[in-house]
């Protein structure tokens, strides 16, 4: 339905808030391309230059990137994600690895205490979803899986904190894994991950913090600088 006309300040952040709702929810995905100008105006039922105001808005707080003659894409889930992405889009890679080394390996450890059956067959059903996404070759669709499978990992350990900080990080290390797996998925990328999942159902914290630390950060030959997260 077209949103209310209240006055032109609060009908901006009516439209802001529709906009972000969208992203938070997951109906317009990171990655993907929102909707056209003149399909928001209809939609929403505002002038041109209320999505307009919005839409920059978002953008400015790094949620949304404009490209000129592509469109407008979806580039966090939060304006804190997209501070993180922007802060860390320069880091040294190899640094970043070591972050979400550390922060995976405490989850998985915390995991292991604390996960319920619930988890676990969320864990269970996200392993074989990675490992489909692999078999199909396609590199965006396994870099999402492989997301999403650290992501439940990371929410077993029940750290609400620490949750919210790695789906904060989430672009970031995707970025990462994106660039490094390259355009092909090829076996020397690849990482099981069947044992981090045995140890977490097993209630064997130690051996679930070693299997989350476990990942190789290595520098892929002819691209110094870069690591190869490995399908994390």
């Amino acid at each position: 339905m077209p949103l209310s006309h209240p006055r032109r300040s609060a009908l901006s952040e009516q439209v802001i808030a529709a906009l972000r709702h969208q992203i938070t929810s997951g109906e317009w995905p990171v990655g993907s391309r929102i909707p056209t100008e003149p399909e928001l105006v209809e939609q929403l039922g505002v002038a041109r230059n209320t999505v307009r105001e919005a839409v920059r808005a978002l953008a400015h707080n790094g949620l949304l990137d404009i490209r000129q003659g592509s469109g407008t894409y979806v580039v966090a889930t939060s304006e804190l994600a997209g501070v993180m992405h922007r802060r860390f889009a320069d880091a040294d890679p190899r640094h970043v690895a070591e972050l979400r080394s550390t922060l995976e390996s405490a989850a998985a450890r915390l995991a292991a205490e604390r996960r319920t059956e619930k988890d676990l067959k969320q864990l269970d059903t996200l392993l074989v979803r990675r490992e489909e996404a692999w078999e199909s070759g396609d590199t965006e669709a396994f870099v999402a899986a492989d997301a999403t499978f650290h992501l439940a990992v990371v929410a077993a350990s029940h750290n609400d904190v620490m949750s919210a900080m790695y789906a904060d990080l989430g672009e970031v290390l995707r970025d990462w894994l994106r660039d490094d797996v390259g355009e092909a998925l090829t076996p020397e990328t690849y990482m099981e991950h069947t044992r981090l999942v045995d140890a977490i159902r097993a209630g064997d914290a130690e051996a679930a913090g070693s299997a989350a630390a476990s990942y190789p950060v290595l520098c892929r030959p002819g691209r110094p600088g870069r690591f190869t997260a490995s399908g994390g």
